[in-house]
């Protein structure tokens, strides 16, 4: 873990000193972000030769070749203000449709389920229309994750899906527990499967966490 963290600080380092001078963007963010995870991984595999750790992050920034074109680009975006306002409307709206789409969604299954509830059905069938309270939850999520406010960037999208999934799956872990519990009354075979998916969820949620990278403070 240390030595990911000493990688980690080595990579931003030297892509904060790249990219010195250029105005700040969204884009820049998602930039710098690629450019970090292409370089861990180009690192590893020169570790994986027998390459010290110094050696091989000194060949993958050698491999990436030469950024000048990608740093006009930078830099040129930085400049234009018309340009970076509309990429970050055009996402601001995008996200604010997803978070209101992911509230409909969840308050349709919240009172689908409270209307079945009422009625003379089974226990699963009641349960059921719960799926959709999952999939607006993880809606939300992503549409959060992916949203530029004023003091962070927005999370690049794989990252942001991959926080989406994490989310969707304890959510979904909590479904299957209620809907196979009611459905069978026996208290273990909810918890059995709640446990696979929450422990899925959770290790693809933890090792996020672990592996942080461009900071999104603006």
């Amino acid at each position: 873990m240390k030595s990911h963290s000493n990688l980690d600080k080595k990579i931003n380092t030297y892509l904060n000193k790249e990219f010195t001078g250029i105005g700040e963007s969204q884009q820049l963010y998602e930039l710098k972000e690629e450019l970090s995870i292409n370089l861990k991984e180009r690192t590893k595999d020169y570790e994986k030769k027998g390459q010290t750790e110094d050696e091989a992050f000194k060949e993958a920034v050698s491999s990436m070749g030469d950024l000048s074109g990608l740093k006009e680009d930078m830099r040129r975006l930085g400049e234009d203000q018309a340009r970076k306002e509309v990429y970050t409307s055009m996402a601001s709206r995008v996200s604010a449709a997803g978070l209101i789409v992911g509230i409909l969604v969840i308050v349709f299954g919240a009172l689908t389920t409270l209307m079945l509830s009422f009625m003379d059905l089974p226990s699963e069938a009641v349960t059921g229309p719960a799926i959709f309270i999952v999939a607006g939850g993880a809606l939300i999520t992503y549409s959060l994750l992916t949203r530029e406010t004023s003091k962070y960037y927005a999370m690049t999208k794989v990252r942001a899906l991959l926080y989406t999934l994490a989310v969707g799956t304890v959510l979904f872990s909590l479904f299957t527990a209620f809907t196979s519990g009611f459905a069978t009354g026996e208290m273990f075979i909810a918890i059995s499967s709640f446990m696979v998916f929450f422990i899925i969820g959770l290790g693809l949620w933890l090792s996020l966490l672990f592996t942080v990278r461009t900071s999104r403070r603006k």
